[in-house]
């Protein structure tokens, strides 16, 4: 357990940003799976609502990951694998849609 005043100051932050990194982590991780079924129900109905619905998702995502490595709670790096990772999921379906 800290001694100082200062290091109980620095064990207090260090938990309170520890709670903020995990509720940004935890809304990527969400909206990157709400992705994921938006792209699904697409590939088994292909209607242009489904595919707005997509877009949609798509948008929302890559917001929350753009704010979490703003904020630093993400690598840019790790940031933008995930968001690689989205949009290679969509790329299959954008190739036979222009078939």
């Amino acid at each position: 357990m800290a001694n100082t005043k200062s290091a109980l100051k620095r064990a207090g932050i260090a938990e309170r940003n520890r709670l903020r990194n995990k509720a940004y982590k935890s809304a990527v991780k969400t909206l990157m799976k709400k992705y994921v079924n938006a792209v699904a129900a697409y590939t088994a109905n292909p209607t242009p609502e489904l595919k707005q619905e997509v877009q949609d998702r798509l948008s929302e995502a890559y917001s929350k990951i753009d704010k979490a490595i703003k904020r630093g709670v993400l690598h840019p790096n790790n940031g933008s694998r995930k968001k690689s990772r989205l949009a290679n999921r969509l790329k299959p379906l954008a190739q036979t849609a222009t078939e």
